[in-house]
């Protein structure tokens, strides 16, 4: 592993799956970078999903994902596990995706704009869509489904869309979720509520047909 970018090592290694994230934290922490290596190795995928599901380019997403372990990496010695390292993690990407969309929009002042956050990949078997089972050769209905799916989340605020996102994608609990967004418990089951119930309104066709 290079030592200047901790994110580009193509082998897992063999402590992957033997140690939790706390013991590979705090061996990367004391400068074991293939600790480092491992972390990025098990929490990659999810680390992409989310931010590919917040914006709508595959190529930024995974430079927003590199952009989000090499800050993690950075800030690895200050990190006090007072927080799960994922919840800690996502809370890195969270920031660094809203810092990409200040720099693409300088003029709205930093606010979140809808058109950037316009292509969500939602799966069907979400908690929060339709339980509707696919068959092997149902492709065509699910990418129906999965069309009125994202335009029905195009619909939603930004903040609406990522803690569906958090807690029906990723399965956050409430509490992570408030780090992530850094708000309040009762912020997120307010926005997650309302996200549920606007999205039902807008499937509503889909939740009859079930």
């Amino acid at each position: 592993m290079n030592n200047s970018d901790p994110t580009t090592s193509k082998h897992a290694p063999e402590v992957e799956n033997e140690e939790t994230d706390e013991a590979l934290v705090i061996r990367a922490q004391a400068g074991d970078t293939s600790a480092y290596d491992a972390l990025v190795t098990r929490h990659r995928g999810r680390i992409y999903a989310m931010i590919r599901q917040m914006i709508k380019n595959e190529a930024d997403a995974w430079d927003l994902s590199q952009e989000s372990f090499i800050k993690a990496w950075k800030a690895l010695p200050r990190f006090e596990a007072k927080a799960r390292f994922t919840t800690w993690l996502y809370r890195i990407a969270h920031n660094t995706v809203y810092d990409w969309v200040r720099r693409k929009r300088p003029e709205s002042g930093g606010e979140l704009n809808d058109e950037i956050f316009g292509e969500e990949r939602i799966d069907p078997a979400s908690m929060t869509t339709p339980n509707m089972e696919r068959a092997p050769d149902d492709e065509l209905v699910g990418g129906e489904l999965r069309d009125k799916i994202e335009a029905a989340l195009g619909q939603l605020s930004p903040q609406h869309r990522e803690v569906v996102v958090l807690k029906d994608v990723q399965g956050l609990a409430y509490k992570e979720i408030a780090e992530v967004m850094d708000c309040s418990i009762g912020t997120v089951m307010s926005r997650l509520h309302y996200a549920r119930q606007k999205l039902q309104t807008l499937l509503k066709d889909e939740y009859e047909a079930r």
